[in-house]
Parts: C-alpha cells; structure tokens; sequence
C-alpha cells in the first residue's frame, strides 16, 4: 500500500455523497483558524512534519476503516503525513493542492418555497454563497462565483433554462463568474445601476422587477458596503442581499474607503439596513457568505428577519450607536482584494490557476 493524491473534485464528490473518510488537517493552529474542510479533524503537525520528524503525528488516532485525506496550505507537507500515515497500513491521499485549491470547491442545499426552489450553491472553501432561482421551466442565478459548468449542470438536472444572471454589487473576495455564465447560458446579465464596469449589462434600478417562470425578483438598493449594493426580493417572501446583511452580521463599509468615507458608507449602510428590517418578519434572508465553511449537510445558510434583527436590534438604535459598533469591528483586509475588484471590473477572468488570487477565508461581514 502507498499514499496517493486526491484531487478536489474527487474529494467534493466523495463528502458530498456522504462516503466515509477522515479528513485530517495538519496546519498549524493559526492556518486552521483561518478556513478548514467542513468535518476535518485538525492534528497540529505542520512544523514537525516539516522538520522531518518521524514521530510528527504521534499520538495521533485514526480509524482504520476509513481512507484519510491528509491536508495543508499546497498540498506538500501533507504528502509527507501521508506517508506516515500509510506505514500503518491505512489507505491515505493527500489533498492535491491543499486549501488554496479547496477554496473551489462546493456543495448545495435547497430550499422549496412557495411557487418557487432555491439552490444555495455554497463554494465551502470560501464560504461564498450564490443562487440559482428556479420557477417553472425557467431560473434565476445570483452571485456566481463557482465555473459556469456548476451552475448549467444543476439547472438542467432540474429543467430549468437559465434566463437571468445578476450581481448584488461588484465582488472584492472573489472574481465573479457571472459574465462568463450569462454568457454561455444565453442569459440576461443584471447588475446594479453604477458606473464601475467596463463591459455591457443591463442597469438595475430600485423597485424595478425581474420576471421568469412564476415568480418575480424586486430590486432593493441598498447601498453601504458598496455604493451600488442591492438586495433582491423573491416574490415578497425571502430576500438574497449579498454583502449587505448576514446571517450573523452586516457588510463592512470600509473597502477601497478613507477612514472619513468609511464612516460615511456606515451612515449610508445603517439607513439601508433600517429599510430592510421594515420588511415582513417571516421574510427569509439568503446571504451571500457563510462565515464558517458550509458543510455537505444540505442545509442552507439562511435565517428569518425578525431573528437576523434581533440579534443587531443594539446595533440599530442610533446611527451613532451604528458607527461605533461596526467601525470597532472591521476584520483584517480581505487578501488582493485590490486586484479581484479590477478584474470584477473588467469582468475578466485570469489567465491560469486562480487559486492563490482567490485563496483563504471571505471577509466581508462585521460580525
């Protein structure tokens, strides 16, 4: 027996159909705090691995009736675990790649509602979360950000024709891949109203409607996080608002912002979210990012208002109050944030491997 490669999609496939396998993370502490494999179990081994010391995972207990994926930051140190995995006779891959490759991949969950099936098409590596909408024969996809191959293939697994791809804003964590979708699809590219891109979409304004199948997306500005922000309601009863309101938070105003700006977007922010919280309570939010990796669970990240507001209710008692509690939580710089908005911008897509552009955990809630 000796230690193989994995590759992600393998690996994706094999937890989404629930295959047995231990997912073993040998980073350091402070990587696996970052982002993980949902379900991994984490062994800190990564500097002893590294040293080349043989005894780097004793202590360590594994089931034998299961293979392992051993997994690092590039996919190198975790061939080394592999091997000392594989001298106690257990089948064992390494995770080709590593995170920055994991950080493409996905699993779904679906929601049934009314007149309408909801796909949350979760990019687990990354904790982007987007949409295919499906009503009748027809769909809706908000914020792509997985190949448009997923998205064509799921659409058609359920015989829907995909009509419409919007944007809620114009993406700093991840390159969008809502240009090349509607493109291969056919599809109606949407946005919101603003002057940012450099390529042809069809302009979104507040209160204007989308319809396809039997249902009906009505445009919310909502501007903060960015200023062309918008939140998209789904026939008066969910709501998908991007980098606006979280499950757990708000968007950050701070991106591409002086301090003095940032506090003005704040200001802007808090009227926008007050707008929200005017909706029905029942209404179900559908953010566009998870702040833990999306596990192959089937279950949606998703909450009804009345809860989202009660757990900001402080937050929103005053703009002041507002500024104050989000500003003295902004998290660290989401990583080449700078060069993902260019190219969202351009609606280009590098040339190659986009895994270490894209790499590590989306930053885009104060929490």
């Amino acid at each position: 027996m000796r230690s193989q490669k994995i590759d992600v999609e393998t690996l994706r496939e094999w937890l989404a159909a629930r295959r047995p396998v231990t997912v073993l993370d040998i980073r350091t502490p402070e990587d696996h705090a970052q982002w993980f494999v949902p379900g991994s179990l984490h062994f800190n081994a990564y500097d002893a691995l590294k040293a080349g010391d043989p005894d780097a995972l004793k202590g360590l207990e594994l089931p034998g009736d299961r293979p392992v994926v051993t997994v690092c930051n590039a996919g190198k140190v975790s061939q080394v675990a592999a091997e000392q995995i594989n001298r106690r006779g257990i089948e064992v891959f390494s995770l080709a790649g590593g995170m920055k490759a994991w950080s493409l991949a996905w699993n779904v969950a679906e929601v049934q509602l009314p007149g309408a099936t909801v796909l949350q098409v979760r990019r687990t590596g990354k904790g982007c979360l987007s949409y295919i909408v499906g009503s009748a024969s027809e769909a809706a996809v908000i914020d792509a950000s997985v190949d448009a191959a997923v998205y064509l293939r799921l659409a058609q697994e359920r015989g829907w024709t995909i009509r419409h791809v919007l944007d809620t804003h114009v993406h700093a964590d991840h390159l969008s891949r809502s240009r090349a979708l509607a493109q291969v699809a056919g599809a109606v590219l949407a946005l919101p109203a603003q002057d940012r891109t450099a390529f042809p979409f069809s302009a979104l304004a507040d209160g204007q409607t989308i319809q396809f199948g039997h249902s009906r997306l009505t445009v919310f500005s909502t501007p903060g996080h960015t200023m062309e922000s918008s939140c998209y309601g789904l026939d008066g009863q969910a709501l998908f608002t991007g980098d606006t309101l979280f499950v757990t938070g708000v968007g950050r105003p701070d991106l591409k912002a002086s301090p003095d700006e940032a506090r003005e977007r704040g200001r802007i922010l808090y009227r926008s979210l007050r707008r929200l919280l005017e909706l029905p309570a029942a209404t179900l939010i559908f953010p566009g990012h998870a702040s833990e990796p999306p596990a192959f669970d089937g279950k949606p990240v998703a909450e009804h208002l009345d809860r989202i507001s009660s757990r900001i209710a402080a937050w929103l008692e005053s703009e002041e109050g507002f500024l104050a509690a989000v500003l003295d939580r902004i998290p660290p710089t989401p990583p080449n944030y700078l060069r993902i908005v260019e190219l969202n911008e351009a609606g280009a897509m590098p040339e190659g491997d986009v895994t270490e552009l894209e790499a590590g955990a989306n930053r885009c809630a104060v929490s």
